[in-house]
C-alpha cells in the first residue's frame, strides 16, 4: 500500500473522518487483496482448517480453530475484522468492513447477513465520499438471517437481531430486536 501501513490505516479508519481520495486508493488496492482470497474460498471445496487459513490471510489476524465458515462469504476489505472464538457465519454473508467490524466470542451469524461499516455523504456534490463507523458484535449474540446492520451500531451480548431486521441504532445485551427498522421485542429468556 502506498505510504501507509495497516495500524495507520486502522487509526484512519476508526477516526469517523471523512475517506477521500487517498485513502480510496487504499481502499482499492485492499479491495483487490480481499477479492483474490474470497474468490479462494468461494470456488472450491475447503476443510474447515483451510476455510480459517484463508479468513485468518484475508483479516491479517489469526482466526481460533473453533471459528466456521460456509461460503461463498464477500467483504469490500478484509484488513477490518476481528472475529473471536466459535464464531460460526452461514453462507452468502457480505461485510463492509472497512470502518472496523468485531465480532465477539460464541457469535452465530445467519445467512445472507450484511455488515456495512461505512456511509455516504447526503449531499449530492459530496456523495462519493465516504464515512466509516465501526460495528461491534458482543458475545453469544445471534442474527438471523438476511439482517442488516448499519455503521455505527454495537449489539450487546446475548442479543438476538431477527430474520430480515434493519439494525439502525445500539441493541442492548440480552435484547431481542426485529424489523424495519429493528424494534424492540422482549428480553431473551434465561431461565
Amino acid at each position: 500500500m502506498d505510504n501507509i501501513n495497516l495500524d495507520e490505516f486502522y487509526e484512519y479508519m476508526a477516526s469517523g473522518k471523512l475517506v477521500e481520495d487517498d485513502m480510496l486508493k487504499i481502499f482499492n488496492e485492499l479491495s483487490q487483496q480481499a477479492i483474490k482470497i474470497t474468490m479462494g474460498i468461494n470456488n472450491k471445496y475447503h476443510t474447515p482448517k483451510e476455510i480459517a487459513d484463508l479468513f485468518s490471510e484475508l483479516t491479517g489476524k489469526q482466526v481460533d480453530e473453533s471459528f466456521r465458515l460456509f461460503p461463498p462469504f464477500y467483504t469490500d476489505c478484509g484488513k477490518n475484522i476481528t472475529v473471536g472464538k466459535n464464531v460460526f457465519i452461514n453462507a452468502c454473508c457480505k461485510f463492509q468492513d472497512q470502518g472496523g467490524i468485531t465480532i465477539g466470542d460464541g457469535v452465530l451469524i445467519g445467512h445472507n447477513v450484511t455488515i456495512a461499516t461505512l456511509n455516504h455523504d447526503e449531499r449530492p456534490q459530496f456523495r462519493q465520499y465516504i464515512y466509516p463507523k465501526p460495528i461491534k458484535i458482543g458475545n453469544n449474540v445471534w442474527i438471523g438471517s438476511n439482517a442488516t446492520i448499519l455503521a455505527g451500531v454495537t449489539i450487546g451480548d446475548g442479543a438476538i437481531i431477527g430474520a430480515n431486521a434493519l439494525v439502525t441504532h445500539d441493541v442492548s445485551q440480552n435484547t431481542i430486536v426485529a424489523g424495519i427498522p429493528a424494534k424492540i421485542l422482549r428480553k431473551v429468556k434465561n431461565d
